[in-house]
């Protein structure tokens, strides 16, 4: 069952989903149990994928969102031509844990020159 989106929440998540690039490859097979699986898998990690459906018409593209979104629970958000973006809000057991602070090493310091005049190139003749 298909979560519907506000036209703002919409807006939103196509403005987060512009950068994404696909991560999931419809091929001339359609929509195997397997695509469907791997399509599951990617919401659950990332909440907002973009999917590539290739050789397809419109029509048959509209009614693959249709059965990803009632196959997957999730919520259709665009499809400009052979791209689909689907949202599926992450499963709160599923939330990632945060990351934990970077060690920080101190610095190493090179030991500074004695002021003066600056170094010239040693000319050497052969």
């Amino acid at each position: 069952m298909a979560k519907s989106l506000t036209p703002a929440e919409r807006q939103l998540l196509k403005g987060r989903a512009h950068r994404l690039h696909p991560v999931v490859l419809v091929g001339a097979e359609g929509l195997t149990p397997g695509v469907l699986a791997e399509i599951g898998r990617a919401l659950t990690a990332h909440e907002l994928i973009k999917i590539r459906v290739m050789g397809h018409e419109r029509d048959s593209r509209e009614r693959i969102m249709g059965a990803v979104c009632s196959a997957t629970g999730a919520a259709p958000v665009q499809h400009i031509g052979k791209i689909l973006v689907v949202y599926r809000e992450r499963p709160e057991e599923a939330a990632p844990l945060p990351r934990p602070a970077p060690v920080r090493r101190p610095a190493v310091r090179r030991p500074r020159r004695p002021a003066g005049p600056p170094r010239r190139a040693k000319i050497r003749s052969r």
